[in-house]
């Protein structure tokens, strides 16, 4: 359950902001507000998540503190992600790694580092760290195939387990039901989702660093895409080793590489972005601990993305195997942590862009 004082207070706060409503061209958050007229548990897990966290609402505000009406809307709504992300996380005894995400971060990262190292020594001997490989299926005679492939799919297979039990739950609290779940509004927030029109904050851009900037929603944008492109590398090279037989590593020109090579580049350029800007920003309309959330997911992507392309550029030395260890270890550590990290925003994030673009759908078809 959600704090009762949080519910009490994001209750008070739009009742203000329905009277004032000079915000409601910002974004999805308030006109989905001004359709209630009160606001409990399952409003607040909607419109926290809606929430884009562009703060463009907290530097409007007239009544934003020190103001007595004590309007703090990113505040309340950030807090209430990170409510939501411990209330759906499964199982609940792991879902408390949400309170403590620095250190969950660290602690599983070094321990993956730590054991694939161990497994490296143990499968190829101490040797394999610093001896050069080369030529086609270099990287397995560092790590076998199968030591490399069954962790790999069984760690995936977790985490996507454990977001669709915490989607399935977040979709029916704030449904009610799945009505809301139709291909015009699941189209819709696609559409929202990846071109992050949230993060324009009315037009203008983010109150970060300064008033509207864009530079929050570039980095995102490299970060997201950035992701993709990794993925996308990830498939394409399955594909050439399990239909083709074409076993890394493969060309610096081939598609895998280049994909990687993009999506790894965006990923640090987008991830330190992000995390300069956070550390500048106003830490009054934030929570502490999507702040300690946002710097642990960042952290962890940076150093996924930094070891990957060190691994590509000292492939052909004798430094391979340790850095493959470590590039796979920090992956093991990514993985572990994702369904109780900052990752997990981009599903009940998505859920919310689709029950808003129902919602807004059904309010354009009303009679006048």
């Amino acid at each position: 359950m959600f704090e009762l004082d949080l519910t009490a207070e994001l209750d008070r706060q739009f009742t203000v902001c329905n009277a004032c409503r000079y915000c409601e061209g910002f974004c999805a958050v308030f006109g989905a507000a001004e359709l209630r007229t009160a606001f409990g548990e399952r409003d607040l897990a909607y419109l926290s998540n809606l929430c884009h966290d562009c703060k463009m609402c907290y530097d409007a505000c007239m009544f934003s503190p020190p103001h007595e009406f004590n309007v703090n809307v990113p505040a309340i709504l950030a807090e209430g992600r990170a409510q939501t992300y411990e209330r759906y996380g499964f199982p609940r005894v792991f879902a408390r790694f949400f309170r403590t995400p620095l250190t969950a971060a660290s602690v599983f990262t070094l321990a993956g580092i730590v054991v694939t190292l161990l497994a490296v020594v143990a499968s190829a001997g101490v040797a394999a760290l610093w001896t050069q490989q080369l030529g086609s299926g270099a990287f397995y005679r560092v790590v076998p195939y199968s030591a490399l492939v069954v962790p790999a799919i069984a760690l995936a297979l977790y985490g996507v387990a454990i977001l669709a039990i915490g989607a399935v739950d977040y979709a029916a609290d704030i449904g009610p039901g799945f009505a809301f779940l139709s291909p015009a509004s699941v189209g819709r927030a696609l559409h929202d989702a990846l071109t992050l029109v949230y993060l324009k904050g009315g037009g203008s851009g983010c109150y970060d660093v300064h008033r509207g900037s864009q530079l929050r929603r570039v980095f995102h944008m490299l970060v997201f895409w950035g992701f993709l492109c990794d993925f996308a590398a990830t498939t394409v090279a399955a594909i050439a080793q399990g239909f083709f037989g074409r076993l890394p590593p493969y060309p610096l020109l081939s598609v895998p590489v280049i994909l990687g090579t993009i999506g790894g580049i965006g990923i640090v350029v987008g991830a330190a972005g992000l995390i300069a800007i956070k550390r500048a920003s106003d830490p009054q309309p934030a929570s502490g601990r999507m702040i300690a959330m946002d710097y642990a997911f960042l952290a962890t992507l940076e150093l996924v993305a930094l070891t990957g392309l060190a691994l590509l550029a000292f492939r052909s030395t004798n430094m391979m195997g340790t850095l493959l260890g470590v590039h796979l270890g920090a992956l093991v550590g990514f993985f572990v942590t994702a369904p109780y990290s900052k990752f997990v925003h981009f599903v009940y994030r998505s859920l919310a862009l689709v029950k808003n673009a129902h919602e807004q759908r059904d309010v354009s078809h009303q009679p006048p």
